[in-house]
C-alpha cells in the first residue's frame, strides 16, 4: 500500500515538471531501467506514439524509426510570400534538403543530409529513452545534431578553419498523448555556432538556450493539425532574427506522409530554424516522408 501511495505522488510529480517545462526527477531512471528489464513487461501498457512524423513542423518529434527502417525524407521551402508576383509569392525561389534516415537498433536512429541553405550538411542521433505508458507518463527522446556550413568563403573570412563552420544542436524533446486526437511536446534546446555575423546577431551569443513547443490536433483518420514555437533565450535586442514559429497539417496516404505548413524559418536544420527565423518573412512549405 505505501509503495503505491508513492507510486502515485511520483506520477503526479512528473505530470506537473513536465507542464511546466523544468527538469525530472531520479524516477524516470528507474521507471526506464525496469522496462528495458523486463520487470514490468505483463503489467505496462504503451500508449500509440504521440507523432505520426518525425517532425512536428520544423521541430522534431519524439518519433524514432522502427529498428531496420529506412526513411527518405525531402524538405522544400519556397522563397517569401511577402514578395507577391516578384517572385509568384515565393515559388521562384526554393531550399530543397534530403535526408536519409536509418535504424540499425531499438529505439536509435541516425540520419545525413543535405540542405541548400547554407549549402549545409548535417548528420543526427536520435536516441528514445522512455515510452508513455500507464507506468510513466510521458515520451523522452534525446536528439543530437551537427552541422557544417560549406557555403563560408576564405575570401570573406580569410581566417575561416574548418571549426568554423561547424554548429551543434542537443535537444530532449518530451512528448504526451493527452488524448487519441491530442498531443503536446516540449524541447528544451541547447545552440552552439561557433561562426557568428555580429552584423546580423546584434552580439556575440555563440552559446544559445532554447525552449520549444509543439502540438498535434487529429482532425480525422489521415489528416491533424500542427502547430509549434520555440523561444531564445539569448537573442539580442538588435538581432535580425526572431523566434521560430510554424503551421501546417499532416496528411498521412499509407506510406507517404506529407506535410504541408507555413513559418518563418526557411532552414529546415535545427541550427537554421532555431537561431535564424526571420521577423517578417512567411515561407510556404512541405515535408514528404516515404518509409521503405
Amino acid at each position: 500500500m505505501y509503495y503505491s501511495k508513492i507510486k502515485k505522488m511520483q506520477k503526479k510529480i512528473l505530470a506537473l515538471l513536465f507542464l511546466v517545462a523544468i527538469t525530472f526527477t531520479a524516477a524516470a531512471q528507474d521507471d526506464l531501467l525496469n522496462e528495458l528489464n523486463g520487470s514490468s513487461k505483463n503489467d505496462t501498457q504503451f500508449e500509440s506514439p504521440a507523432f505520426k512524423a518525425m517532425k512536428i513542423g520544423n521541430l522534431q518529434s519524439t518519433k524514432i524509426a522502427a529498428k531496420g527502417d529506412f526513411y527518405l525524407i525531402v524538405s522544400h521551402r519556397f522563397g517569401s510570400l511577402k514578395k507577391g508576383f516578384d517572385n509568384f509569392f515565393g515559388l521562384d525561389e526554393a531550399n530543397t534538403k534530403i535526408q536519409l534516415l536509418y535504424s540499425f537498433w531499438d529505439n536509435v536512429q541516425l540520419s545525413m543530409s543535405r540542405e541548400s541553405w547554407n549549402k549545409t550538411y548535417a548528420s543526427a542521433l536520435k536516441v528514445g529513452l522512455v515510452k508513455q505508458s500507464n507506468n510513466f507518463p510521458v515520451n523522452m527522446v534525446l536528439y543530437g545534431t551537427a552541422t557544417i556550413n560549406s557555403a563560408l568563403k576564405k575570401t570573406n573570412f580569410p581566417l575561416l578553419q574548418f571549426g568554423d563552420r561547424m554548429s551543434y544542436v542537443g535537444q530532449l524533446l518530451v512528448s504526451k498523448r493527452f488524448s487519441n486526437n491530442f498531443s503536446f511536446e516540449i524541447a528544451p534546446s541547447y545552440i552552439r555556432e561557433n561562426l557568428q555575423d555580429l552584423n546580423l546577431t546584434g552580439a556575440a551569443n555563440h552559446n544559445q538556450f532554447a525552449m520549444a513547443f509543439g502540438g498535434r490536433y487529429k482532425l480525422s483518420k489521415r489528416m491533424s493539425l500542427n502547430a509549434e514555437y520555440s523561444y531564445n533565450f539569448n537573442r539580442d535586442k538588435n538581432s535580425i532574427f526572431a523566434d521560430p514559429y510554424t503551421i501546417g497539417v499532416d496528411i498521412e496516404t499509407g506510406g507517404h506522409i506529407f506535410q504541408l505548413l507555413f513559418t518563418n524559418a526557411q532552414s529546415t536544420n535545427e541550427v537554421g530554424f532555431l537561431s535564424n527565423a526571420t521577423k517578417n518573412d512567411i515561407f510556404f512549405g512541405f515535408n514528404i516522408v516515404r518509409v521503405f
